[in-house]
């Protein structure tokens, strides 16, 4: 933690006057300057890779009531021209962490997920349907799942988490292709996912789709699921 002022120069100049902010050093020396406020982005940083000098000033004192720096680090990226120089003005606190080796962030609720729960629950999109299986392969893509329904014709289902205009593209890319293949044809087409745009929705009408909406925790077994088909 340190009273700081920093000048940004390169594809951009930009500029951070003197005040009471957060200093970040990572390993890969990543530099990132955060205040108290704001949004959880930095205000401003230097990205890896990059290299790290520190110049200590003459006459240097860590007196905050003194103009003379206590010290300043000269942050230049290693790709580009860019150079980031921060003046440490005083330095409240310094601290020096190792964290170890990171497993990663864990993300629930990603399309993966979806899918897996929508194949092993497969009677969502209708009684007597049955799973073909996953990941269906195409010439152009594999199908997220592969079922057929009640009636024994098949059915491809597009899964997307927040779907959009260009999934029902690639259903109807989908849909077309295995259209072609006498052994499986008809191929309907259902779209679904945790939230669907209107105009995705009414895409998806024109061309034929169903819409189908999926509620992730009732998926998992949670409570409060609500399953609309449209």
């Amino acid at each position: 933690m340190t009273d700081c002022s920093a000048q940004y120069s390169g594809r951009l100049n930009a500029s951070l006057p003197l005040a009471k902010r957060v200093l970040l050093v990572k390993a890969d020396n990543s530099v990132l300057i955060f205040s108290e406020l704001g949004s959880y982005k930095p205000l401003n940083w230097m990205a890896a890779p990059c290299t790290i000098r520190q110049i200590d000033p003459p006459d240097a004192d860590d007196d905050p009531d003194t103009p003379v720096p206590e010290r300043v680090l000269r942050v230049c990226a290693e790709k580009s021209d860019d150079v980031l120089e921060i003046t440490l003005q005083h330095i409240y606190a310094d601290h020096t962490y190792d964290l170890g080796e990171d497993p990663g962030l864990v993300k629930d609720g990603v399309e993966d997920h979806l899918q897996r729960y929508l194949a092993e629950q497969i009677e969502r999109i209708g009684e007597g349907a049955k799973l073909v299986r996953r990941e269906y392969p195409t010439a152009i893509g594999p199908v997220d799942i592969m079922a057929v329904d009640g009636n024994g014709a098949h059915v491809a289902i597009e899964i997307k988490r927040h779907g959009g205009i260009d999934g029902v593209e690639q259903l109807t890319r989908y849909c077309k292709l295995l259209n072609r293949d006498p052994l499986i044809a008809p191929v309907r087409g259902i779209f679904a996912a945790q939230t669907i745009t209107p105009q995705a929705r009414t895409l998806a009408h024109e061309r034929g789709f169903e819409c189908l909406i999926l509620d992730y925790d009732d998926m998992k077994g949670q409570e409060d699921g609500t399953l609309r088909l449209f």
